[in-house]
């Protein structure tokens, strides 16, 4: 999993970075070394200009500047610094998700990881702690809906799998649950898959 290191003094931004990161199967660090740095550039002590400048001397980590700063002048001093791309706030979500998997040449969607439980899409498995568990196609969708989503819904669940050439109904989908819960069980993840009652399932 590729892990990226938010530089930004405003707690809500960060955390709100976090989460999508989190959401889109990345994992979120507080220190280098990483694989890639999001970086503002109003920060406290040094700005994000010279923290990248500093930075460009021992490592060529991908820098992507996410900034309040909108000057062609502030543009053109991030690539000057170092950096690989200037994206203006308010970002927008997609484009930024957009920009990061092109500078990481990944698909942000082949893995996602949501308290520590990893989905390998490609391998169709769970990881927990280091432990693997193979899932069926179902199962895998379910997994990978609800830890996209906080609430799902079972008429949302019920119809991505439709969608999906999945053919599925209220009592499969309660039976394809409760496969998937004693799967991760066997990995040590219980009670992951918390049933909301009246709407549906949330991780």
């Amino acid at each position: 999993m590729k892990q990226i290191l938010i530089v930004e003094d405003d707690d809500a931004i960060r955390a709100e970075l976090r989460t999508l990161l989190l959401a889109n199967g990345y994992e979120p660090v507080a220190a280098p070394p990483c694989d890639l740095i999001l970086m503002d550039v109003n920060l406290p002590g040094d700005s994000g200009f010279t923290r990248c400048r500093k930075l460009r001397q021992t490592s060529d980590t991908p820098v992507i500047f996410l900034t309040a700063r909108e000057t062609p002048e502030d543009e053109l001093l991030a690539f000057g610094v170092g950096g690989d791309d200037f994206i203006r706030k308010p970002y927008n979500s997609a484009v930024l998700l957009a920009r990061i998997g092109r500078m990481l040449k990944t698909t942000a969607s082949d893995t996602l990881t949501v308290r520590g439980l990893t989905l390998d899409l490609p391998a169709m498995r769970a990881v927990f702690d280091g432990r693997p568990v193979e899932l069926t196609r179902n199962e895998v969708r379910i997994l990978w809906y609800l830890m996209r989503k906080e609430l799902c819904t079972r008429d949302e669940l019920i119809e991505d799998l439709w969608t999906n050439g999945m053919y599925i109904d209220g009592n499969t989908l309660y039976v394809n649950i409760g496969r998937l819960r004693e799967k991760l069980s066997q990995i040590g993840a219980d009670g992951f898959i918390r049933t909301v009652r009246g709407v549906g399932y949330r991780l």
